[in-house]
């Protein structure tokens, strides 16, 4: 398994102690934070859009960008870039230059959102949004293959006559996966394309999206796409780790619950009311070492994801923020690693040579992937020598 830190910036302030951090110490933070993911050895580091409701992360690129200047190796997502409210060319225009920067690094999570409020906004209709992904998503996917591209007008998007957009991506088009949270729609695009899927896994009962996935790979298996490339990552409430259960819910379930009772914004209410209902039957990752180990566990046998996904409880001081993800490397993530393995940017994943740090090159996408695909024809032995190892992250 391999690990990543989201963050979608919320900017509210600690419901039991009223604080507040300014913006410009809050985005300081997220910087941070990767900068320390990178260090305690996570596979990469995730950053949310949003464009209504109290969040700081409308301008994601920005933040990646800056990302992309202080660390060197960790891989960068999003989580998700909104693409049903963005110009498909301007999106392949930034994210390509945060692949430049990053050498190869980023790979997007792309989504229609789940805050029906952000339409507007742009000028559009919420009843379009499945159909504006789809048109724009397939738009964005010849732009970063092609040169010179031309595309007939549509109810979605604009046409374009012999485009070219730079920059390039660094070594071939990144990868792009499919973010999943309420409906099938998502996961069938996903599946349409051959692309992976990023199931939400944070607000939802377990079984819900346990049925999202599962289209998703009936569907990939429909279209004809190769199984082994079928991967699945996996979100999560957020982040709290003590000694005991009891000490976890005790430090942090009047925080839960506040937060909870604050929320009522259509999508994103939790039915897990208190914490004791969240750590029992939610997807929050509350409790000893022993108890986050066991429900990642409990996620990957309804999943079976190949990349979890955490996410720290922002309101807090940023010492304690610190404390949980320093805990979660050193007492949760070797054991999750080695109880399930995956090739997901190691031997067998067409995107493992992507990132020069990894020992890619300036070369198409069809070279990386046969690359990779000759190196999956390995051994199993072999691959499994080089997880246990270490090797494989």
């Amino acid at each position: 398994m391999r690990f990543q830190i989201l963050d979608i910036v919320p900017y509210v302030q600690n419901p039991v102690t009223g604080r507040l951090v300014s913006p410009a110490e809050r985005l300081d933070q997220t910087v941070e934070f990767a900068r320390r993911a990178e260090r305690l050895g996570f596979d990469a580091f995730a950053v949310g859009e949003r464009h209504a409701g109290h969040f700081l992360s409308s301008s994601p690129t920005v933040l990646l960008g800056a990302i992309a200047a202080v660390t060197s190796t960790i891989r960068l997502q999003t989580g998700v870039t909104v693409l049903s409210v963005l110009d498909p060319v301007r999106v392949a225009e930034d994210y390509a230059t945060i692949d430049q920067l990053s050498r190869g690094r980023l790979e997007l999570t792309i989504g229609k959102g789940n805050e029906a409020a952000q339409f507007p906004l742009f000028g559009l209709e919420v009843d379009d949004q499945w159909e504006l992904l789809a048109d724009r998503y397939a738009l964005l996917r010849r732009l970063w293959r092609e040169t010179d591209v031309d595309w007939e007008a549509t109810p979605y998007t604009r046409a374009q006559r012999g485009t070219t957009t730079l920059p390039r991506p660094y070594a071939g088009a990144p990868r792009v996966w499919h973010g999943s949270a309420t409906t099938l729609a998502s996961a069938a695009l996903a599946a349409r394309w051959g692309d992976p899927l990023f199931s939400a896994n944070a607000i939802q009962p377990l079984r819900n999206y346990a049925v999202l996935v599962q289209h998703y790979r009936d569907e990939r298996a429909r279209h004809g796409h190769d199984p082994r490339f079928a991967y699945v990552g996996a979100g999560a409430g957020a982040l709290f780790i003590a000694d005991t259960t009891q000490q976890a819910r005790e430090l942090y379930g009047p925080v839960y619950e506040a937060l909870v009772a604050a929320t009522n914004v259509p999508g994103n209410n939790s039915p897990f009311r208190d914490i004791d209902h969240a750590i029992a039957e939610g997807p929050a990752l509350v409790g000893s070492p022993q108890q986050v180990i066991d429900k990642i566990g409990r996620f990957h046998e309804a999943l079976g994801h190949d990349l979890q996904s955490i996410s720290l409880p922002t309101t807090l001081p940023v010492e304690q923020q610190v404390e949980l993800v320093e805990r979660f490397a050193a007492e949760v993530a070797p054991v999750a690693r080695r109880e399930f393995p995956s090739t997901l940017w190691g031997p067998g994943d067409p995107y493992a040579l992507r990132p020069a740090v990894s020992g890619g090159v300036e070369a198409d996408a069809a070279a990386t992937v046969e690359a990779a695909s000759a190196s999956a024809s390995g051994s199993a032995s072999a691959r499994r020598v080089a997880v246990a190892a270490g090797a494989v992250r």
